[in-house]
């Protein structure tokens, strides 16, 4: 035991939950329910002494302060790491409340274990959920119930506050996730030359993989298990979304689940009696993005920021992609996970399961704290199998921030040493970009492309494509009459060709 590095990160405490049951009417906050999974972490210890060690209490966003689709008139807390705080009797020193993006449990991790390596930081919560299924509950009903809190004082902010879309995207309708994965859906279909019913299998296959994990996981929220079958048959029950997408391949956000962990050092580890088979490592980790704004990266298909972050992840940890034995691949959507494979170097039906709980799609999507979740089980999965190593990638945006953790419970070899994430974002920013026409005219053809759904069928069509004088991209809609819509779905459009014009401050593709 002397032999161990005291400032060595590592995560000695998990819990989480999922709630199906609590009937709504009950009024249940959010905060109630991150606290509950809060005191399973603290528990899982062992240690009655950590409670006095923890001065930091950092909280993920909550989707209602992250999207005006989320936003709640059940109010919210001014302080929310605070308002947690005060429900486990912790006085912090700091109060961290993140701004969006799947990527921030990773992220925080590794930045909180840098500050635990200096010597700045012994302990720290992270917590994180959402109680969506019993907010949306509680506004059909028009309940008088409040959320609203006040505890005092300001949460520090941590995290990246640029919004994802840029002006053009959001006239054209690419804001939401369901509008731009399907985007990097279509542009992985046409790299790998597929026609839609090929990729349409393909994709099925993938997710019927994290259909089957979630199938066996108490704490998931759809345990259907559907087949590759079930998911390509698109009916009334999986109706479109998003095409390609229809609803079993989308994440599920309406749902009441929680999770937190305890990240300290070895030393206070041993100051506060916490037993050794509670520890588990970080060894590697990195955090990167890719050109920020969906339509100018170079292609759809790829991500240079996953590439170079996971390699710097296993360089840290002195291992390469064969050498882990546990795996959770963030999956909001398929592209997502097609992408990771991709640029992680495994295949997608790599004999290692690609999630430990399920996916988002499956398990569930509580908004910016999934990956708090995927902590927590990769923990208990690597406690269950000591000297294994287990690898938790972690998504933002619209696959725009990346960040990655290697985690193991052998202690590591060298010393715990980050590479400075700003030399490889100055290398990744040097990356070519995508020429885009902000006022496109001419002869055009479709580089990628979605139709959005809602319950009565197609309502609007995104295009990315490029002008065929210039090969400059645009982004652009279509007409919105029904024939068009249906037309682009109905017959391969990717390489399609057309014309693009003007109309209503838009911009108009209408294909041949």
């Amino acid at each position: 035991m002397s032999a161990l590095n005291p400032r060595a990160p590592i995560i000695v405490g998990v819990g989480d939950l999922t709630d199906t049951d609590t009937p709504a009417s009950l009024g249940r906050s959010p905060y109630d329910l991150i606290a509950q999974a809060a005191r399973l972490a603290l528990a899982d210890t062992q240690s009655t002494d950590i409670i006095g060690s923890i001065d930091t209490v950092a909280m993920l966003r909550s989707y209602a302060d992250t999207s005006h689709r989320f936003a709640t008139r059940l109010g919210g807390s001014s302080n929310p790491p605070k308002s947690l705080a005060d429900r486990l009797g912790l006085n912090a020193k700091r109060y961290i409340y993140t701004w969006n993006g799947g990527n921030m449990p990773q992220y925080l991790v590794n930045d909180f274990a840098e500050a635990i390596s200096r010597g700045e930081m012994r302990a720290a919560l992270v917590a994180g959920g959402e109680a969506l299924r019993t907010q949306h509950a509680l506004e059909r009903a028009q309940s008088d119930i409040s959320w609203h809190e006040d505890p005092g004082g300001a949460p520090e902010l941590i995290g990246d506050p640029r919004r994802g879309w840029n002006d053009e995207e959001d006239r054209h309708g690419m804001r939401a996730a369901i509008a731009m994965y399907p985007l990097f859906e279509n542009a992985i279909r046409g790299q790998r030359k597929a026609s839609v019913d090929e990729h349409m299998q393909s994709m099925a296959r993938l997710m019927a993989r994290f259909a089957d994990v979630a199938r066996q996981n108490p704490l998931a929220t759809r345990r259907a298990g559907w087949s590759a079958e079930r998911l390509s048959a698109v009916d009334e029950e999986n109706r479109w979304i998003g095409f390609p997408y229809s609803r079993f391949m989308v994440s599920n956000a309406f749902i009441d689940q929680a999770a937190a962990f305890i990240v300290t050092s070895v030393q206070v580890a041993q100051e506060c009696g916490i037993p050794r088979e509670k520890w588990v490592y970080l060894h590697g980790c990195a955090d990167a993005h890719d050109t920020w704004y969906t339509s100018e990266r170079y292609d759809l298909h790829s991500s240079p920021a996953m590439r170079a972050a996971s390699r710097q992840a296993l360089d840290m940890a002195g291992c390469g992609i064969g050498d882990i034995d546990i795996l959770d691949i963030y999956s909001c959507f398929p592209s997502a996970v097609e992408i990771a494979c991709k640029e992680l170097g495994i295949e997608e039906d790599d004999h290692r399961n690609l999630t430990v709980t399920g996916g988002l799609v499956y398990f569930g999507g509580p908004g910016n704290s999934y990956v708090v979740l995927s902590i927590c089980e990769m923990m208990r999965r690597l406690r269950a199998a000591p000297g294994k190593r287990g690898l938790i990638t972690a998504n933002g945006n619209w696959v725009t921030k990346h960040s990655y953790g290697i985690y193991s419970t052998t202690p590591p070899r060298q010393p715990w040493e980050r590479a400075a994430p700003a030399m490889l974002q100055a290398e990744l920013d040097r990356l070519p970009a995508a020429p885009v026409a902000r006022q496109p005219a001419g002869r055009a053809v479709i580089e990628t492309y979605t139709v959005m759904h809602d319950r009565s069928g197609p309502s609007f069509a995104i295009v990315l494509g490029r002008l065929a004088a210039t090969n400059e991209r645009f982004i652009a809609n279509t007409p919105d009459d029904l024939a068009t819509l249906n037309d682009l779905q109905a017959r391969e459009s990717l390489g399609r060709a057309g014309t693009v014009t003007q109309r209503g401050g838009l911009n108009i593709f209408t294909p041949d």
